[in-house]
């Protein structure tokens, strides 16, 4: 896909002086990192990596993802909610995957104990590539949704910022009304912050479950800071923190350190007192089932949509337009015969884990001798075969710490974020929040912002 901003691209001596103003100006909007070195200090800090122009997405398509967002949002709440369809999904993987067979474990003794809390909060992010078919048509693919920890919604809300600057330097100012707004941050918490008002007690606070080493701690302080402009507490505490300092009183409200807590963000952890008391979670240990590649596997069935929009055709179709495909490696004819498929042309298809976040898949050659270890034995439903989704490259300078100006061939995937809060049966909220766009050098096939290999970048609508 050509880049509007070809020209600028190609002035190697504009891109040199565009480099430290474009530094200079993620620094100065808060798009920061902590190090590697001292990944739990803000005393030495960087630059999060970004690209230096924004790229191009046609319009049409990310429109397209915007709309659909809160027929996504939908649908993984009522997969949540429908513990016939998950049991079944899942059956073959709990057997063999063991993180996937504890959270169902954990799922089951929560539907056993009844839920505690009539109020559900989901936080998620679906992630698209645009994929180019052979007559040069471009079309949405989904390659996953993120029901926990849809990160980089607090640094997103910046980057726009910063690339509309970057334009005006390069002598591009009237493209700047190509780069849509953005504010994840503000969004995300509208959905946390009716949550709160929901659970009813204005003295409780808001608790981030946070990891030991904290190296994106930035991106999360734009969320909670949206949080305390609202008057609402915020505070961090890691799993093991809770284990030790939490408590349940009589009524099972949690209270960690004497303040009781409203709702807990990543609220999935196997911590008891994490998930068997009346906070909110986010996700809930059903949405975080939801969020599974079997279950997104089980979604692309024939008539498989229709049971969660049985009046609503047209949601179905938005959704399905959608989906790539998507192939089972169950036990059983249908199970060898995608793995007959996937070896015979690697090429054609990634074979993905059910593992969280980025740089698990397996492609080519790889892929075949993963497929043929574990073609006769249960173990390769731990995987299902998704179609390779093959986007147009696009041309960007990707602004990494202490990384060489070079020019990049790059791939990009276009996330929108949804935000839902339902009470009982009731949907009170369900909007789509924002976006976020990650790009990343062809020379890598898998890979994230955290893992170092993508940076963020901007639509640049065309």
């Amino acid at each position: 896909m050509a880049s509007p901003l070809e020209d600028v691209l190609a002035n190697e001596t504009l891109l040199k002086d565009l480099v430290s103003v474009a530094k200079d100006a993620a620094l100065l909007q808060g798009i920061l990192i902590r190090t590697k070195e001292e990944p739990n200090a803000s005393e030495v800090v960087s630059y999060a990596p970004f690209t230096i122009f924004p790229s191009p997405v046609p319009r049409p398509l990310f429109e397209q993802a915007k709309q659909v967002q809160r027929d996504f949002n939908l649908l993984v709440d009522r997969i949540s909610q429908d513990t016939d369809f998950l049991e079944q999904a899942l059956a073959s993987t709990i057997e063999v995957d063991v993180f996937t067979a504890q959270l169902f474990k954990i799922y089951r003794k929560v539907l056993q104990e009844g839920l505690s809390q009539p109020i559900v909060l989901g936080l998620n992010r679906s992630d698209y590539m645009l994929d180019c078919g052979k007559d040069g048509s471009t079309s949405l693919k989904q390659v996953e949704i993120n029901t926990i920890v849809a990160s980089f919604g607090g640094l997103a809300s910046r980057t726009s910022t910063v690339h509309g600057h970057i334009l005006k330097v390069a002598g591009k100012s009237d493209e700047g009304v190509r780069i849509p707004d953005n504010n994840p941050a503000e969004g995300l918490a509208d959905g946390i912050a009716k949550a709160w008002e929901l659970y009813g007690s204005m003295s409780a606070a808001v608790m981030f479950l946070v990891e030991d080493f904290q190296m994106n701690i930035f991106d999360h302080r734009f969320v909670e800071n949206e949080l305390w402009s609202r008057n609402i507490r915020a505070i961090r505490r890691t799993f093991d923190e809770v284990c030790e300092r939490g408590s349940l009183d009589l009524d099972r409200r949690l209270f960690i350190d004497g303040l009781e807590v409203a709702v807990v963000y990543y609220g999935m952890a196997t911590c008891l007192k994490t998930t068997q008391n009346r906070a909110v979670k986010c996700p809930d240990i059903g949405t975080h089932l939801a969020g599974t590649k079997k279950v997104q596997q089980e979604l692309a069935r024939p008539r498989v949509l229709e049971r969660f929009f049985p009046d609503d055709q047209e949601a179905v179709v938005r959704i399905r337009a959608t989906f790539t495909g998507l192939y089972t490696l169950d036990m059983g004819e249908e199970g060898d015969q995608t793995v007959a498929m996937a070896i015979a042309d690697p090429d054609r298809f990634v074979l993905k884990p059910q593992r969280e976040g980025g740089g698990n898949n397996i492609y080519g050659e790889d892929m075949c001798k993963v497929l043929h270890n574990v073609k006769e034995s249960s173990e390769r439903t731990v995987y299902i075969l998704m179609d390779k989704v093959r986007p147009q490259p696009v041309k960007n300078v990707l602004l990494r710490r202490g990384a060489p100006l070079t020019l990049s061939t790059c791939l990009c995937e276009l996330g929108m974020y949804g935000v839902y809060v339902r009470l009982g049966k009731d949907m009170v909220l369900n909007e789509c929040a924002g976006h976020l766009l990650r790009t990343k050098s062809t020379q890598h096939d898998n890979g994230g912002v955290a893992a170092g290999v993508a940076v963020l970048d901007n639509p640049f609508l065309c």
